[in-house]
C-alpha cells in the first residue's frame, strides 16, 4: 500500500473522529462515550492498515 493511500485513509477516518466525537459528546454530555467511539474508529482504521 502506498504512502498516499495510507494518508488518504487517515483523512477519511479523521473526519468521522472530529464530527462524530462532537455528536457523541452532544448526546451523552460525557467524555467516556467519546473515548469509546474513538477507540472503535481506531480499531477500524487499524484494520485498513493491516490489509
Amino acid at each position: 500500500m502506498s504512502v498516499a493511500r495510507k494518508l488518504g485513509i487517515l483523512v477519511f477516518c479523521g473526519v468521522p473522529v472530529i464530527v462524530g466525537g462532537g455528536i457523541v459528546y452532544a448526546i451523552f454530555h460525557d467524555l467516556t462515550p467519546v473515548f469509546i467511539y474513538e477507540a472503535l474508529l481506531l480499531i477500524v482504521a487499524g484494520g485498513f492498515f493491516a490489509k
